[in-house]
């Protein structure tokens, strides 16, 4: 369906495009002048659809936006390689009515286009394909991990079932606890249950050694490791996961934009002179935001003035708040050291100012 006439210029004129994503297709509608010119659906084709823009809207400055989401950053890469104006937007970002619970691919479409028009879109972070690579074997390996995990509580749940563990029984379910299991077996389909079970963790912990092999020779050749790797709290695997999607905080003008990049920003509601902060927005990268949290709490444990600051908030706001703090505190240190050019040092200075910050060295993920 389209309101404009075939023949219609665009000489000039800036043309605002939201895009719901889907498996199969895409759901389009431009705006120029605060009016629809266009709408359509077409084949979820990232390398055809800039050739089909640009013969709609010829002449046009062509904005694009699009939710993030399933289907990564190849769309915005080829809309990028054209010429257009390729924005991708957190989920979360996105306005929505009040009691508007009607959502469509086309009312999608437009809300996008219409928040775009308005200036009202904050575009995400897009890395580069390499950096998304170096991504994979950490969000493998997490992947993996929350398998394995799962695997181990459903032999527990099975020795349970039969009376074989004890209802305080809270150790950690390990090979040897398997084997001691299997000893006790009420009959073969038991046996036989817990042992392709057993089978599939072994596996998992075999192909999750490989991915830490790759991600040690990754962490060798990586410039960003040893920052990192000096900060409380880090290990091998907190220290990939952070440099992968983090990269050199340098990158981060200020503290604002990693605190937000990282989902760590409370939530703020504010009326006249009353300002109310509440949890924080989890609008971010959601890949870091739960291992920072890991590494607070070991980070608390070394350094003595995080400890400090982790009581004097926990206090007052709680232990969940007190620690979410320290993440914070923490990484925007991390970022000081990458500033400043140096390792962490315990009881680091507060980080410099946004103006002494000289300009981030191109440095892959």
């Amino acid at each position: 369906m389209t309101n404009a006439t075939p023949t219609r210029s665009y000489t000039g004129e800036d043309v605002y495009i939201g895009i719901d994503v889907h498996k199969k297709s895409y759901v389009l509608e431009a705006r120029v002048g605060q009016a629809r010119v266009k709408r359509w659906t077409t084949p979820a084709l990232p390398q055809k659809l800039p050739e089909q823009l640009l013969k709609y809207f010829d002449g046009g400055r062509i904005h694009t936006a699009y939710e993030a989401g399933f289907s990564g950053f190849v769309l915005q890469r080829c809309l990028s390689q054209a010429g257009i104006d390729s924005r991708v937007v957190h989920a979360a970002a996105i306005e929505v009515a009040a009691h508007n619970r009607v959502k469509t691919d086309k009312r999608d479409a437009r809300k996008l286009a219409i928040q775009l028009e308005a200036g009202r879109l904050k575009a995400i972070y897009v890395p580069t394909e390499a950096e998304e690579q170096a991504r994979l074997l950490s969000r493998t390996r997490k992947q993996l991990s929350n398998e394995r995990g799962s695997l181990k509580r459903k032999i527990r749940m099975k020795a349970h079932q039969f009376g074989l563990i004890g209802p305080e029984d809270n150790r950690e379910m390990t090979h040897k606890k398997v084997a001691e299991i299997l000893e006790k077996s009420p009959g073969e389909e038991f046996t036989l249950a817990i042992e392709v079970s057993w089978a599939v963790w072994r596996t998992l912990d075999e192909q999750i050694a490989r991915l830490e092999a790759r991600q040690k020779q990754q962490a060798e050749a990586d410039p960003n490791e040893a920052v990192y790797r000096s900060s409380p709290g880090f290990g091998p695997i907190s220290s990939r996961v952070c440099s992968n999607e983090l990269g050199n905080l340098q990158r981060f003008s200020n503290e604002r934009k990693l605190f937000s990049y990282t989902g760590l920003t409370p939530g703020e509601e504010s009326s006249g002179e009353t300002v109310h902060r509440g949890p924080i927005t989890k609008q971010g990268n959601r890949h870091i935001r739960a291992i920072l949290i890991e590494v607070a709490w070991r980070a608390i444990r070394q350094d003595p003035s995080l400890a400090q600051f982790y009581q004097k908030v926990s206090s007052r706001a709680g232990s969940k708040r007190a620690i979410v703090a320290v993440a914070r505190k923490l990484i925007g240190r991390v970022r000081a050291a990458f500033c400043k050019g140096e390792l962490y040092q315990i009881d680091y200075d507060a980080p410099p100012q946004a103006a002494d910050i000289p300009p981030a060295p191109v440095a892959s993920a």
